[in-house]
C-alpha cells in the first residue's frame, strides 16, 4: 500500500477523484510509499526534512495529491497579485510580510487562528544546501499559536515518505530543537552531503 487508508477528518482536504487518481498514478510510477499514521489534529506544523535537492518536492507533490491534504506554505505578499493571488490562497498559501510589526510568527498564528483547519508545511533547514543550524522560524510559529509539529522525513535510500511523530514544543528553543533534529537524524535526503550533521 503506497499510502495509508484510514485519514482523519481533522485533516485539512483539497482537491476531488481526478486530482487524486493523478497523485496515485504518480506515486506508483515513482515506486514510492508513506508510511506512519497522521495525527486527528485540525492545527498543526509540519516540518519536512531532511531537505537536500529539489526532487523532495518532486517526490512529496503527487503524495500531496493522493492524500487530498491541503497543505499550507508560506509566501511573500508580493507574489499574491492578480490573477494568481484567489489560486495561491486555494492551494493553501499564506501571504507573509517580512517587514511587519510582530514578525512572521505573529501572521502565520493570526491565520491559524482565522482557519477552523491548517497544516502548514515548513522545511527547518531553510535551504537544499548543508545548514548545521536549522532556523527556528517554524518553531516560533509553533508557540505563538499553540499548535504542535507533526514530523515528516523523506528517507531515500527506502524510498519512503515517513510520518515520525507528534511533537509537542516546550517552549524552550534548545530543548525542541535538538529533540526535533534528534529524530531526524535516522533519515537520510537525496544528496547526503547537503544533509546537516548533529550530535548527540
Amino acid at each position: 500500500m503506497s499510502i495509508p487508508k484510514n485519514l482523519p477528518e481533522e485533516m485539512p482536504r483539497i482537491g476531488n477523484w481526478f486530482t487524486k487518481s493523478i497523485g496515485l498514478l504518480i506515486v506508483k510510477m515513482l515506486g514510492w510509499r508513506i508510511e506512519g499514521e497522521f495525527p486527528p489534529e485540525k492545527k498543526l506544523m509540519v516540518a519536512l526534512a531532511p531537505h537536500t535537492s529539489n526532487w523532495d518536492f518532486v517526490v512529496a507533490m503527487p503524495f500531496i495529491m493522493a492524500l487530498r491534504l491541503k497543505a499550507s506554505w508560506l509566501m511573500k505578499q508580493e507574489a499574491f497579485f492578480f490573477p494568481f493571488k484567489n489560486l495561491f490562497k486555494w492551494l493553501g498559501g499564506i501571504p507573509t510580510d517580512r517587514s511587519a510589526a510582530g514578525g512572521m510568527a505573529k501572521q502565520v498564528a493570526s491565520q491559524f487562528r482565522e482557519n477552523e483547519k491548517m497544516w502548514v508545511a515548513i522545511t527547518p533547514e531553510g535551504t537544499r544546501k548543508r545548514n548545521d543550524r536549522w532556523k527556528n522560524g517554524f518553531l516560533r510559529i509553533a508557540y505563538a499559536a499553540n499548535v504542535p509539529i507533526l514530523l515528516v522525513a523523506w528517507d531515500f535510500p527506502n524510498k519512503r515518505i515517513r510520518v515520525d511523530s507528534l511533537y509537542r514544543p516546550t517552549g524552550d528553543l534548545e530543548t525542541d530543537m535538538r529533540e526535533i533534529r534528534r529524530r531526524f537524524n535516522r533519515y537520510q535526503g537525496r544528496c547526503p552531503e547537503n544533509q546537516s550533521v548533529f550530535e548527540e
